[in-house]
């Protein structure tokens, strides 16, 4: 079996910028990446730049006209009426130089990453830069242009036959995915998510459940606001596994928005990285024990872009490379030395967070018990399929 992994990062995916007030900004992604390569834990040859998706390669989710449009945004060819018909030009998704551009590479990243793994280059593979997950068929949505994840989804079906298992714990639920295969019996999605009573987009409740051929493989576990570490933990580890045996998925790509975190500014979920530390353990026994170790992960949400996301993206790829026991105690000295001068707040000294990190949630046993009844909605019908 193969056992080496892959890290897809070029600093080009920086250039998905939408303004520099913008709470999007991927200088995460070098922040993430020094400070693997600061720990010993990346390698030079285990870095792969990323290629440019081709216009048929988006068009596998997106419209023609639509990739059009994000085309003549880009270099001013579309005027702010007509761009906001695609949800182009907006507070959301600003119009930026080159965005067909920057977006494609983004979605050339994720293919790029499947690639690896269905070729038998790599058992895992991360695109950090990937995860944009609210994108629809013809229009943008929650600072996503183009949705990378769908589309390497329908790329590993039409390609490759893959049944693939979506699994996807940012803070926001995953409706761009979940929309784009609502029908389809070869994909099922699962988002594990605040609840969208209060947070964008608004939807995720546990009656989405699919339709058709594709009833019952859309799976959202809605948490309430302010859940911490413990009940998060619960949700995810108990639905990952049911769903996972209920499905049995070929291959598992992970979205890994890291919006859950107390830190987070858009998001009111209260997750320490503990949280983030666990995700991919857990998903790498699901790769292993269902899909032969086929596992593509992405990025997503997190806008704490200094005291959380790095850590929490690390715990990912420290996972593939079987390294996770390695991100305890203090943080590199040289990543600090280097990054705290451009930080707006202090960076953290260690992988762990402290035990202070936040007051007592007041209504804890109340939003346990809340979300363990959204969990039995939630899975109902799979768990009353095995009676």
């Amino acid at each position: 079996m193969i056992n080496n992994s892959v890290f897809i990062y070029s600093e080009e995916q920086l250039t998905y910028k939408f303004n520099d007030d913008h709470p999007f900004n991927h200088i995460r992604l070098q922040l993430t990446k020094d400070l693997l390569q600061d720990m010993n834990a990346l390698s030079s040859t285990q870095l792969l730049a990323p290629r440019i998706a081709t216009d048929e390669e988006i068009g596998l989710i997106h419209d023609p006209g639509y990739i059009d449009a994000v085309k003549k945004c880009g270099h001013g060819g579309l005027s702010i009426g007509i761009a906001n018909n695609y949800g182009l030009g907006t507070e959301d998704v600003p119009m930026f130089a080159n965005m067909h551009e920057a977006s494609a590479l983004l979605v050339g990243g994720t293919l790029q990453a499947v690639e690896e793994v269905m070729e038998g280059r790599a058992a895992h593979a991360l695109n950090l830069g990937g995860g944009l997950h609210h994108g629809f068929r013809g229009k943008a949505s929650g600072f996503c242009i183009y949705n990378d994840s769908s589309i390497a989804i329908e790329y590993l079906r039409k390609v490759y036959g893959m049944r693939v298992l979506y699994i996807d714990t940012d803070a926001h639920h995953g409706d761009g995915v979940q929309w784009a295969f609502y029908e389809d019996p070869d994909v099922c999605t699962l988002s594990i998510h605040e609840t969208g009573r209060y947070l964008f987009p608004g939807t995720g409740t546990v009656n989405e459940k699919g339709q058709g051929k594709g009833f019952g493989l859309s799976i959202n576990v809605p948490v309430d606001a302010f859940s911490e570490d413990e009940s998060l933990l619960e949700m995810y580890e108990t639905a990952v596994w049911e769903v996972a045996d209920f499905f049995k998925p070929d291959i598992i790509v992970t979205q890994n928005g890291a919006d859950a975190h107390y830190y987070d500014p858009l998001t009111h979920l209260s997750a320490s990285v503990r949280f983030f530390k666990e995700i991919p353990r857990i998903a790498h026994e699901i790769a292993h024990d269902y899909c032969d170790g086929k596992w593509v992960a992405v990025g997503g949400g997190g806008y704490d872009i200094w005291r959380v996301v790095p850590r929490a993206w690390s715990f990912i790829w420290l996972e593939m490379e079987e390294k996770l026991e390695e991100a305890t105690g203090p943080l590199p000295t040289s990543w600090h030395k280097k990054w705290q001068p451009h930080a707006p707040v202090k960076l953290p000294e260690a992988w762990e967070d402290p035990s202070s990190l936040y007051p007592p949630i007041p209504r804890r046993d109340e939003i346990n018990e809340k979300n363990h009844k959204t969990l039995e909605k939630a899975l109902f019908h799979i768990r009353n399929e095995r009676k």
